[in-house]
């Protein structure tokens, strides 16, 4: 490699994505969700997503025993939400409003879009493990802008065109 894992790294962040945090319930009922930015449309036809997961992350075995996710998109606005969610702690809804959705999974209040999926696959992606799911409903729930993440930090879509001078 003529790269380090810094560089690699840091051009991946170079790569504006939105933040969204993906819910679901563990096998005791209890609802698991984590910040993602790895998220992506796969498919239109049929309805396809995908979002990577840390090996090492607490959540790991909830989602890969579970049938069923949810993806909220969320709004610029929603950075302290990202920020619990992102957190390792297994307290992560201890205050925080949610509702089920279709398939039982948590939804936000706020958000700009909700996605409920059944998971169709998993793969091998390295320090990651990637799940591909069928979406089964999707709401547009809130007009607005999202949250970005970009160089490392949350980022708002007015500073991000500002700063690539558009």
């Amino acid at each position: 490699m003529s790269f380090s894992p810094r560089d690699f790294r840091d051009a991946m962040g170079r790569f504006a994505t939105g933040v969204t945090i993906v819910t679901g319930v563990a096998p005791d009922g209890s609802p698991v969700g984590v910040t993602v930015n790895s998220f992506s449309s796969v498919s239109l036809s049929p309805p396809l997503v995908l979002f990577s997961l840390d090996r090492g992350a607490n959540s790991l075995e909830p989602f890969s025993s579970g049938r069923h996710f949810s993806v909220n998109v969320l709004h610029e606005d929603q950075a302290d939400l990202s920020q619990n969610f992102a957190r390792q702690d297994d307290d992560k809804f201890d205050g925080i409003p949610w509702r089920p959705g279709n398939n039982g999974c948590p939804l936000f209040d706020g958000v700009l879009a909700t996605v409920e999926c059944t998971t169709e696959t998993t793969h091998d992606g390295g320090d990651h493990i990637i799940f591909v799911g069928r979406v089964d409903h999707v709401d547009l729930v809130e007009v607005g802008k999202p949250l970005l993440y970009y160089c490392g930090s949350y980022a708002r879509l007015d500073a991000a065109l500002q700063q690539a001078g558009g």
